[in-house]
């Protein structure tokens, strides 16, 4: 089996009988261990002791909100209540994957970006492990990378958005990758049949460029499956996610909108307010989900489709909200992973 997102810590988690994610010592430390809570230099004693006790000896350890006030430093007092808040939702829940469940329906607007974006890496990690299409996998990137959207000699190019960021860069700093021209996605390979296979050993570059193509492209098909597996996973609801051209339906029964803008646009079509063109334009990815038992979804629903919505932002980048697709489906019962 190929081994995929090291990154993720998923190899530092115990799993339990159904295969959930369960915490340990070693996860907890690689995040004290992380930058963000390493004290420097001139710290305090109070937050060396602290990172020290935490990091090297007890990293469930309580820890007071008297204990955290104490720190000289205001920028580490925020790190670390919002770490040992984070920290304690993940040792209160039965799983890793009970605890996204929770902010996602709950939280998720109080929690750190980052931490929801390594929360969804782990727990997709785990739902996709034995996935052997490079195709799912870069697709399912979208989950918790930014991507940066560009349009280029007819095709729709994704491309990790702090990956570009480091080639914009570098050409800003060499005179003759300047005068190349062509946008910064072109230096970078495009995910391919031919170099597919290439993608297990770079998967933690986060360096291929995705083509999303049409609604019968790999890549499209390749999240549509991502998105099966996350809400199969955490919701063990079965449903069949199909990517389409448009949407053939004038009496829409439920929609979801896999970001903020696709949020945006598709609360004012479903309440009849005008859209303007531009904003329409971008709407980028659109699928159809049906459940594949109609009795999980709400009465109001049953066999209609569910709309999901993908759509960029005005300075094109994409920042998919997977919590949506968790805490927004019309399911009759509110399940939850244990």
């Amino acid at each position: 089996m190929k081994d995929f997102w090291i990154s993720s810590g998923h190899h530092l988690l115990d799993r339990d009988q159904a295969g959930r994610l369960m915490v340990t010592d070693t996860f907890l430390k690689a995040y004290f261990a992380r930058p963000e809570l390493l004290p420097p230099e001139e710290a305090c004693e109070a937050e060396l002791r602290l990172h020290h006790e935490l990091l090297a000896h007890n990293p469930r350890r309580p820890v007071g909100q008297d204990e955290i006030a104490a720190l000289n430093d205001a920028d580490a007092r925020e790190n670390w209540a919002f770490m040992i808040a984070f920290r304690d939702r993940l040792l209160a829940a039965p799983s890793i994957e009970a605890a996204y469940l929770e902010l996602a329906r709950s939280s998720a607007a109080d929690t750190p970006p980052l931490f929801m974006n390594q929360l969804a890496q782990v727990v997709l990690r785990n739902t996709l492990d034995g996935e052997d299409d490079p195709f799912v996998l870069r697709a399912a990137e979208l989950f918790y990378r930014t991507q940066r959207v560009t349009f280029h000699e007819s095709a729709l190019l994704l491309a990790d958005a702090e990956t570009i960021e480091v080639h914009e860069q570098n050409r800003h700093a060499s005179p003759l990758l300047s005068m190349l021209g062509g946008p910064a996605v072109t230096e970078l390979a495009i995910l391919e049949d031919k170099n597919a296979d290439s993608y297990f050993g770079r998967s933690d570059a986060f360096d291929m460029v995705l083509s999303l193509g049409g609604a019968d492209s790999p890549a499209r098909r390749g999240l549509a499956a991502a998105m099966e597996g996350w809400i199969r996973h955490l919701l063990a609801v079965e449903v069949t996610i199909e990517p389409v051209e448009r949407i053939e339906d004038d009496d829409w029964a439920w929609f979801v909108g896999l970001d903020a803008e696709a949020t945006r646009i598709g609360n004012a079509l479903w309440t009849g307010k005008s859209v303007d063109p531009e904003a329409m334009e971008n709407v980028l990815a659109l699928f159809r989900l049906t459940f594949s038992d109609t009795a999980e979804a709400r009465p109001d629903v049953g066999a209609r489709p569910v709309w999901l919505i993908m759509a960029m932002t005005p300075d094109r980048t994409i920042r998919m909200k997977p919590q949506n697709l968790v805490a927004g489906l019309p399911l009759r019962t509110m399940a939850a992973a244990n």
